[in-house]
């Protein structure tokens, strides 16, 4: 499908792989709205794109507050062509913590509710406004892209419900794709290794270039902007479809 003149919401837009599928969405003629529930860096990425894009103050997890955003991008630009669900939290912890007690349920239930029901919970909404789109040529009106992880195959000790998480969304890809076939939209997953993302942000740069070396190729952190450019792929790619593709650089992680 073609990405000029076409409208984007992005979720997790304002940093990280949202920002830069924003940057290249924009730059080959999309217009885009980001929703994040950041606002200091939702509305500095739509202030740096210009009139092409929208900051909306989000809650994935909300059906209120994602529908006022649809709504708003509706407004804004009156169609919905792709949902790039980058929106994401990873907090580590183990099932049984150091003092004998068990993880809280809290805890399970915030991953679970963002990264698997706040990509369900945006895409189920967005989708309705796009079976409305006039199909091209090939009777395509849109495209989903999620955002899983390679931890959805190879969780680490410490990751159970990010990586329970991450499963999901990789077991919804090929239904949704199946479902939403009738209407011309496409639905995909990307995996991403290990990425120099605002997660990783916070550790040494020693930590930081260790992770790089377990790389088998290239030997360093994936960019934001190579997923950036793996979804641009997607969406110009009409045979792509129901899968999960992993970008990762041949990484296959270890027990911790």
């Amino acid at each position: 499908m073609e990405i000029k003149d076409k409208v984007a919401i992005i979720t997790g837009g304002g940093s990280g792989l949202g920002k830069a599928t924003a940057e290249i969405l924009v730059k080959n003629g999309a217009k885009v709205a980001l929703l994040d529930i950041a606002e200091d860096t939702g509305e500095k990425t739509a202030s740096e794109l210009g009139d092409s894009a929208i900051f909306v103050k989000t809650d994935v997890t909300s059906e209120e507050s994602v529908q006022a955003a649809i709504d708003k991008t509706i407004d804004s630009f009156e169609k919905i062509h792709f949902v790039i669900n980058c929106a994401g939290i990873g907090t580590p912890a183990k099932v049984i913590g150091k003092d004998g007690n068990p993880v809280s349920l809290e805890y399970f239930n915030k991953i679970i509710q963002v990264n698997l029901v706040g990509t369900f919970n945006v895409t189920r909404l967005a989708v309705v406004k796009m079976v409305k789109n006039e199909p091209n040529e090939d009777g395509e009106r849109g495209v989903v892209v999620n955002t899983a992880s390679v931890a959805a195959f190879e969780g680490q000790i410490g990751q159970t419900a990010y990586s329970a998480s991450k499963g999901g969304v990789v077991g919804m890809t090929l239904p949704m794709a199946r479902e939403f076939a009738e209407y011309g939209i496409r639905v995909l997953t990307i995996a991403p290794g290990i990425f120099d993302t605002p997660m990783l942000a916070g550790l040494p740069e020693k930590v930081r270039q260790s992770l790089g070396q377990m790389v088998p190729f290239p030997k360093r952190l994936g960019k934001p902007v190579e997923y950036a450019m793996l979804v641009k792929h997607i969406i110009e790619n009409p045979v792509l479809n129901g899968e999960t593709i992993r970008l990762d650089g041949a990484i296959r992680m270890t027990p911790k």
